[in-house]
């Protein structure tokens, strides 16, 4: 057995079951070695896709109860220069990816220069840990990567394999892992009577929760919360669908949106509990800084003890989410909604319905609002939506009602650009009975064309909804704003359709609001990709977000 081999024996120990890449010599023999032991490999066009992939087809395999770190494989230099982005994304948006690259042995960097960098010290910054494999030591490296990237809040883990150590013989068998089954941690004391106190007494609650309750599936618990105080909840955006967002408890996401936070910041305001799930708000924009007094009672439910600074918390609960919401939940009110309150009635309610009209179709019968609308009432309930960074992802956030965790997906803590398609594809390879549609702008596209050349390989249906305006808008908003030149935005116009076609999909214009909802069904019917081609106006988000 190689090194490679127990490297690769050790991930599907854990459970993982798909790995992305792009091979090179330093690297080969770790590729072979996670087809053998049972991970699929997939080839992909950039390794900044296949890191997103990996994250989307970990999202996939989560909702499907398996609950295990992804792989990323990448050949040294270039290769993993490639990666630092979708790497800093994983630690950001808490993704545990296990990033496998390939080096030189010690010895003949000494004198050997091509493509060598030291990639622990260029790493060490966005990823939780990074390790040089050893002979030897192989079974307590993966056992020490894994448990670090799945453990507290999950994230990428590096692991540099000298070529040496990949191709030789090892003289470890594969073992048991070492960090044992982990037991629950709950809080406990003085301020878990606090907390509860402080929840049977409020008279206007109310709750955000995040990427931290998604990762640990807490979505029935905090639903069966909520309905036992009648609290209310906002979620992060990667947190949509935490709760169905047609309950009546739902405010929907938030994060990015000034227009959504004039119905959302005065209701903090007010409030005299709040109650933090699994919160971070990485996720958030900048006013998103003490949205409450200091004097404002808040219970924080989070798996670490944070450190961001961004508010007032009165009450940490540090420990596993969802055991601690089953201790604070009343096992004879779970799951019924008690009599309305006139918070409910009177503030709740009347910001509900705010919101629906802010985020509204457009009344001319067409623009972005209207594209995101129309395609939620015409895909199914089980469709899973990611969307790009731009100003598209802000309203579609808004707009797109989720009513199950993980079928929004997007990068919301750094919030890059090209994430969207292979979130998607990465998520149809894990979950392929789920319809699956992407929103993404011109630019975005652009930025990951090769992604529709992987899309045409795996024979599938899948939307591609791009809103062509020919600008970077949110930019553009930000520069007008500013009172600044337009400068570096706007393009020209780009075929997607004569695209799509070129790399075996099928492609098509649209401009107006029937003609959208004919086309995503006859898409959910192909056996490709189909990319709807949704013409805008270069200004059409002005006032929208």
């Amino acid at each position: 057995m190689r090194g490679a081999d127990l490297i690769a024996q050790k991930l599907h120990q854990a459970g993982s079951q798909y790995a992305f890449g792009i091979p090179g010599g330093e690297v080969l023999a770790l590729m072979d070695a996670l087809n053998l032991a049972g991970l699929k490999f997939n080839l992909v066009k950039h390794e900044n896709a296949g890191g997103f992939m990996a994250e989307g087809a970990w999202h996939g395999l989560a909702r499907q109860g398996t609950d295990a770190p992804v792989v990323l494989l990448a050949t040294l230099g270039p290769g993993v220069t490639n990666a630092v982005n979708v790497v800093a994304n994983a630690f950001q948006d808490r993704v545990p990816m296990i990033f496998l690259t390939g080096c030189v042995d010690a010895a003949e960097a000494e004198t050997y220069t091509h493509q060598v960098m030291d990639h622990q010290q260029l790493l060490r910054p966005i990823v939780k840990a990074s390790f040089k494999a050893s002979a030897g030591a192989l079974n307590a490296m993966m056992d020490k990567a894994i448990s670090i990237a799945m453990s507290g809040q999950p994230g990428p883990v590096h692991i540099d394999v000298p070529i040496s150590v990949a191709e030789s013989e090892s003289t470890e068998t594969q073992k048991a892992p070492n960090y044992g089954v982990r037991a629950a941690q709950l809080p406990f004391g003085d301020v878990l009577e606090q907390a509860r106190d402080l929840l049977g007494s409020a008279q206007r609650p109310i709750a955000i929760a995040g990427v931290d309750a998604v990762n640990v599936d807490a979505g029935n618990e905090i639903e069966a919360f909520c309905e036992a105080y009648q609290i209310p909840l906002i979620t992060s955006y990667k947190g949509k669908g935490l709760i169905p967002e047609n309950h009546k408890l739902s405010l929907g996401g938030a994060g990015l949106s000034p227009k959504a936070d004039k119905s959302l910041m005065p209701l903090l305001a007010d409030a005299d509990l709040v109650v933090l799930i699994g919160y971070d708000p990485i996720e958030m924009r900048v006013n998103w800084r003490n949205p409450w007094s200091e004097d404002t009672s808040v219970i924080e439910l989070t798996p670490v003890l944070r450190s961001h600074g961004m508010h007032h918390v009165s009450h940490t609960l540090e420990g596993d989410i969802k055991p601690t919401l089953l201790s604070l939940t009343p096992e004879d009110e779970t799951g019924v909604v008690p009599e309305e309150s006139d918070w409910l009635r009177d503030r709740i309610a009347p910001a509900k319905d705010k919101l629906k009209a802010d985020f509204a179709a457009e009344e001319s019968g067409w623009g972005p609002a209207t594209v995101f609308h129309g395609l939620r009432e015409a895909l199914p309930d089980t469709t899973v939506a990611t969307a790009d960074s731009g100003a598209h992802r802000i309203l579609v956030s808004q707009i797109w009602e989720s009513l199950y965790p993980r079928t929004m997906l997007q990068s919301s803590a750094l919030c890059t650009m090209a994430c969207a398609l292979p979130l998607g594809i990465g998520h149809k390879m894990a979950k392929p009975e789920d319809p699956v549609v992407v929103f993404v702008g011109d630019a975005g596209l652009e930025m990951g064309l090769g992604d529709l050349a992987v899309l045409r390989d795996m024979q599938v249906p899948f939307i591609v909804c791009v809103l062509v305006d020919e600008s970077l808008s949110l930019i553009e908003l930000k520069q007008r704003a500013n009172q600044n030149p337009n400068l570096g935005v706007d393009f020209s116009a780009t075929n997607f359709p004569a695209l799509a076609e070129a790399y075996g999909g099928h492609g098509v214009w649209v401009d107006d609001a029937e003609s959208l909802k004919q086309e995503a069904k006859a898409a959910l019917e192909r056996d490709t990709f189909t990319v709807l081609a949704c013409r805008i106006d270069r200004r059409a988000y002005d006032g929208k977000l």
